[in-house]
């Protein structure tokens, strides 16, 4: 497939704006590593008109968007200014049962000067963490973030996270950050999962920093009874725990935006926080799922009925672009 020079700038600029490494990112888009750096290092030599094709390509247009489509998801847009494009074209698949890719959005809302190119930098790095978890409870990490509330000073709040699905599975607020704490939230994580009751293999591995509450004796003699294993991240290291580090940043970026006079002010708010990043934030490592289609094994389910919609969709708009009568998109 050859693209226009346009296409190969916008495909550059998901690439940089994405989270997730170059690697998975290309390949969601369907686009050859080698092919994408060609484009790359033409565009960081000679900007926009390097992109150009030497040679004129086939036209393409049974997959042209109609521009009722185009005026459609610029209403949605406006509607949910909160999303990113990656976030729109699947809050569109989900919502509205009709298909649009990532990188048509981030098209049609650049037409509409409704998107700021990122300053980012495409930077060479590993690709995915090496040792990777591969079901529910398998991980979880915990760590403490501090927030503030104005006149009452600084508040803990404590999460555990589990690994595999990024699904907060506790959260409370302290003011203090002792062992105490730790036991206390990890038996409410164990409750509502219920792994202290089943019996299995293995249990949930314990991942936390080298903080003062997470190498006390007292929590170890806790953890020990409970049957679960403690793993601490190297000292000065602080990717080890780089998904609730994450999580921690993304919380503080909404929730830091206003400020809060009274402890439950702030709980609920965090209460809220948390459960739109359970069930409807959908995150790009996860295949564009909420941690919640993972934690609660909807995954296939969910992947299953997108593939449907999406070819429902093309094939709507396949026979719209080629004039056939009696076809509408009901979705606008």
């Amino acid at each position: 497939m050859r693209y226009s020079a346009a296409e190969k700038l916008e495909i550059i600029r998901l690439v940089e704006e994405s989270q997730l490494s170059v690697r998975r990112t290309l390949a969601e888009l369907d686009v050859a590593r080698s092919t994408f750096y060609s484009w790359y290092r033409r565009y960081a030599e000679g900007g926009y008109e390097a992109l150009r094709n030497l040679r004129p390509g086939p036209r393409r247009f049974w997959n042209r968007i109609p521009e009722e489509e185009k005026q459609w998801i610029r209403r949605v847009a406006l509607e949910r200014p909160e999303l990113s494009p990656r976030e729109l074209a699947w809050h569109i698949t989900d919502e509205r049962s009709y298909y649009i890719s990532e990188s048509s959005v981030y098209r049609v809302l650049k037409s509409f000067d409704l998107i700021t190119s990122p300053s980012f930098i495409v930077m060479s790095a590993a690709e995915e963490f090496r040792h990777k978890t591969r079901r529910v409870h398998e991980l979880w990490q915990t760590d403490f973030t501090y927030l503030k509330v104005i006149g009452w000073g600084w508040y803990y709040l404590l999460s555990v996270l589990d690994d595999y699905s990024r699904y907060i599975i506790s959260w409370r607020l302290f003011t203090s950050m002792s062992a105490r704490d730790v036991m206390d939230l990890l038996d409410e994580a164990t409750a509502r999962t219920g792994v202290a009751r089943v019996k299995v293999r293995h249990r949930p591995r314990l991942l936390s920093d080298n903080g003062a509450c997470f190498v006390a004796k007292d929590l170890e003699a806790y953890l020990a009874q409970k049957g679960l294993t403690h793993t601490r991240g190297r000292p000065y290291h602080p990717m080890t725990q780089g998904k609730i580090e994450r999580y921690h940043r993304s919380l503080k970026n909404v929730v830091t935006l206003e400020n809060y006079y009274m402890p439950w002010d702030l709980e609920q708010e965090l209460e809220r926080f948390v459960t739109y990043y359970n069930n409807q934030r959908v995150h790009e490592s996860l295949n564009n799922l909420t941690p919640e289609d993972v934690f609660l094994g909807r995954a296939r389910t969910v992947l299953t009925r997108r593939k449907r919609i999406k070819r429902e969709t093309l094939k709507l708009r396949k026979q719209q672009n080629l004039g056939r009568r009696g076809v509408s998109a009901t979705v606008f």
